[in-house]
């Protein structure tokens, strides 16, 4: 008789680290918890396609707006992740097999909710030999088959375990922004970040840009965590190195007491002094502030995004398509 597994903790890797009080939170990032008939609307098609989303599982303090407009990112491949991220809110554990059917109900949940642009998230899967590569594929191909004209965006894992070839079928297969976040300086890696690779998540952006250039690149920082000012800038400049287009910068807030600590609460307006930097060294777009998350406004974003290049390729007297 086999015995049964115990049940996954949430978090299972941070059950033995010291509890940390959080500090109190500055009245720039309060945010009030928001109902309505879009909210209700937007819960409802989640729950009845059975999808998971990162707004509820990373705790997004911007779910209230976000779902009051009917946008929801989506986070596919189950609710579990293999990494135990000190900065993240999802739970960590043994996934379950992929389900075969999930890029079909994200593609009718997408034209259910009348997206014009979408963002596509997931867990990371190192037990899969692509890193769920092609799992991607199929769910961006579904919602092209259902709604060709949402625009995909798509924030992956790192594919640090997979060969690299996994991440040029993800980009064959067309997403209009590729996004992939450092969430922190290198430094605060091996706290913050202990399964992931600085210089390899940089490479994945590299990758993509040097395939597909007509796909934007994007990455996003959380700050807060420790890091310090000069670290950012060398962030920034490792990104544009890259070629990276869009670059996101937001406060960490601790979800737990279990997880890493918030040093201190990044004012708005040394938000706005990054803002101001980050365009200093060339990025096409860059959205800072306390409450910034990856997939914040993201429609929106996209629109400037695309008449940022457009801008620029005009002034530079280049020829192409400038609306990709």
């Amino acid at each position: 008789m086999t015995t049964p597994l115990p049940p996954v903790l949430r978090h299972p890797e941070k059950a033995h680290r010291p509890s940390t009080p959080g500090l109190p939170k500055p009245n720039w990032i309060r945010v009030r918890a928001r109902s309505g008939n879009g909210f209700d609307r937007t819960q409802a098609i989640v729950r009845e396609a059975g999808l998971t989303t990162v707004c509820q599982e990373a705790s997004c303090p911007n779910i209230g707006e976000c779902w009051e407009q009917g946008h929801a990112t989506m986070m596919i491949m189950g609710d579990t992740c293999t990494r135990g991220c000190a900065f993240c809110n999802v739970a960590t554990g043994r996934p379950k097999a992929l389900d075969p059917f999930e890029p079909g109900r994200v593609g009718k949940a997408v034209a259910s909710l009348g997206l014009r642009h979408v963002v596509i998230t997931s867990v990371d899967r190192d037990d899969l030999e692509d890193g769920g590569a092609a799992h991607f594929v199929q769910t961006i191909r579904a919602i092209r088959h259902m709604t060709p004209t949402t625009t995909v965006e798509i924030l992956t894992p790192d594919f640090l375990k997979c060969d690299p070839a996994a991440i040029d079928r993800v980009v064959d297969a067309g997403p209009d922004v590729f996004n992939h976040n450092l969430e922190t300086v290198p430094g605060l890696y091996p706290q913050v970040r202990p399964g992931a690779r600085y210089y390899h998540s940089l490479r994945v952006l590299d990758r993509v840009r040097q395939r597909a250039p007509s796909i934007f690149t994007k990455s996003g920082l959380m700050v807060g965590l420790g890091e310090d000012r000069l670290a950012v800038h060398q962030v920034m400049d490792d990104l544009r190195a890259a070629g990276v287009d869009f670059l996101t910068i937001g406060q960490y807030l601790q979800p737990t007491p279990k997880h890493h600590p918030v040093a201190r609460y990044v004012t708005p307006e040394e938000f706005a002094a990054y803002r101001a930097v980050a365009l200093g060294k060339g990025f096409l777009m860059v959205s800072a502030s306390p409450l910034t998350r990856s997939s914040y406004h993201a429609d929106a974003d996209f629109q400037q995004l695309r008449a940022a290049r457009s801008a620029t390729n005009i002034r530079l007297g280049r020829q192409g398509d400038c609306a990709q």
